[in-house]
């Protein structure tokens, strides 16, 4: 029996209320994998982070894999990197619609009342420079050392999916953390069930070889659990859980 928590994005209180129903649903002591992106476009990143880092060193029996979005921050903080080859668009980490900033007001770091995006060089480095003094060495360090993907229970979890046809221990950091091209259309089997955030819907989807558990929630949308029985897949609520059917595409 094991449990599976999509992107977070800051959404503390929403992290909350999924933790609360898996622990009614499966009991406090249950396995759970959360699929990365605790940071940017929700008001509380650091509180995330802390809840995190406080549960994995009570002994939880918690899986904390790595997201795109985790990488983003740590790289400003540590080097005042925005930019990502991986980003179609070619926003930086400091436009609105990645949500860095939001993640920076969270430790208090000062940002200029603007919805431009930041781009001038001295201010980002100013910028840079109040994060590495108010963002904990210890937030930084527990996001750098997670792991990238996680198998159990029959599945493998991951950010964001993974490249199909290429063994594990093979794939590459930018696949497992990035990838929507040539995975989100495969329709082949996997060997296992691949379980993953990253491409935001509206709701947890099952797509036959992939589970996508990014509900949203960096969007204002609810953070729903899933569930797995051995057999069968399941979202988690207040009223109990519902079946996961797989979707006729």
């Amino acid at each position: 029996m094991i449990y599976a928590i999509g992107d977070i994005h800051g959404q503390k209180t929403q992290m909350d209320r999924a933790l609360a129903l898996i622990g009614a649903d499966g009991g406090t002591g249950a396995e759970v994998v959360f699929v990365g992106d605790y940071t940017d476009r929700g008001p509380d990143t650091r509180g995330v982070i802390d809840a995190l880092i406080a549960g994995v060193e009570a002994g939880r029996n918690w899986t904390v894999l790595r997201g795109n979005h985790d990488r983003m921050f740590t790289r400003f903080v540590r080097d005042g990197v925005i930019d990502d080859p991986q980003i179609a668009s070619g926003k930086g980490w400091l436009h609105p619609a990645l949500g860095g900033r939001d993640t920076l007001r969270s430790y208090g770091v000062t940002l200029p009342d603007t919805d431009a995006e930041i781009r001038d060089p001295g201010l980002v480095e100013e910028i840079a420079k109040e994060a590495r003094a108010k963002v904990p060495e210890t937030h930084l360090d527990f996001l750098e050392s997670r792991p990238l993907w996680h198998r159990a229970e029959a599945a493998i979890f991951v950010h964001a999916g993974i490249r199909p046809g290429i063994e594990m221990a093979d794939q590459e950091e930018d696949d497992l953390i990035w990838i929507r091209n040539g995975w989100l259309e495969d329709t082949r089997d996997h060997g296992s069930m691949v379980v993953h955030g990253h491409t935001a819907l509206d709701h947890p989807a099952h797509h036959g070889n992939r589970i996508n558990i990014d509900g949203g929630a960096g969007y204002g949308r609810p953070l729903v659990p899933v569930h797995f029985d051995g057999s069968d897949w399941h979202t988690v609520h207040e009223a109990g859980r519902s079946l996961l059917w797989p979707s006729a595409e």
